[in-house]
């Protein structure tokens, strides 16, 4: 199977799912970062829930989904673009131990946040931290802020993370009004392993294979991170030249690591000083008559 997200509808009902594969993409998150095995799956079943939501939205930019924990498991973030890409990171304290959700969590909040291409304004939904498992927490919030009745299946393991979800929209005038009742149904029939093992198609087959279902093409999803050197340096300045100053005067240069990808970025004392200098001559450009 290929990293990829399926689309499909029941026919003349208010139904809708997709049901995505994340194998080299889950992979690459792994690859960088050594998280204890609890983070893990619940990491995995965020990004696979996050590609899930992200194909709901019609809208060009970002949508970063984070878990502001209370527990030993502080923040997890997934962040999933319009162009069909995700990258992940999390931070935790001490030495985890296979736990129920709520107990690594905590309690704290759930945060969506979408970042559109276009520089118009962002939009943010906040709720609490409420349910017993990733998806618990997800329907919990498209029932909260979006007002949609959502259910998801989510699963992880060490090679891919894969998730399914139905979606019921506003009524439609001479629709089957029982769909969303047999959709669900057949739904909780899934197991982790067929969700993580079965090709989307046959999953679609398996489950529903007496409806009338309109499936549409996949599309491609892939691990990739925005950093750059650019931001890098927008982050340097905004942190201000006295600062960076006695950064390079204790460690002799400034080393930044992404959180998500692990790549660094490392300015010397003559680096830093033009990062500043740049700034300086776009200021003065700018006051210019």
């Amino acid at each position: 199977m290929t990293d990829s997200l399926q689309r499909f509808l029941f026919e003349n009902t208010p139904v809708r799912g997709q049901l995505v594969h994340l194998d080299a993409t889950w992979r690459a998150v792994l690859e960088r970062h050594e998280y204890p095995a609890p983070l893990r799956s619940l990491l995995g079943e965020l990004m696979a829930a996050g590609a899930l939501l992200s194909a709901t939205l019609k809208f060009d930019g970002a949508l970063i989904m984070q878990m502001q924990g209370q527990g030993p498991i502080k923040l997890v973030v997934v962040e999933v673009t319009s162009e069909g890409t995700l990258r992940a990171t999390a931070s935790w304290d001490g030495e985890l131990q296979d736990a129920p959700f709520a107990e690594l969590v905590g309690g704290g909040r759930f945060v969506i946040t979408l970042v559109p291409t276009d520089g118009t304004q962002s939009y943010q939904g906040v709720v609490d931290l409420s349910g017993d498992s990733v998806a618990a927490v997800l329907e919990h919030y498209m029932a909260t802020s979006e007002q949609l009745q959502t259910r998801l299946w989510l699963a992880c393991d060490d090679r891919q993370a894969a998730g399914m979800l139905l979606q019921k929209l506003p009524e439609q005038e001479g629709a089957d009004a029982d769909m969303w009742n047999r959709a669900t149904h057949l739904g909780a029939t899934l197991s982790a392993d067929e969700l993580l093992k079965l090709p989307a198609r046959e999953v679609i087959r398996r489950l529903f294979h007496e409806e009338d279902v309109r499936v549409f093409e996949s599309t491609p999803l892939a691990f990739r991170c925005s950093c750059s050197r650019e931001r890098v340096t927008a982050m340097l300045r905004m942190l201000g030249r006295d600062e960076v100053h006695s950064i390079i005067e204790e460690r002799g240069k400034v080393e930044v690591t992404c959180e998500f990808c692990r790549k660094r970025y490392t300015l010397d004392p003559v680096d830093a000083e033009q990062v500043f200098a740049a700034q300086l001559q776009t200021q003065a450009g700018a006051t210019r008559h």
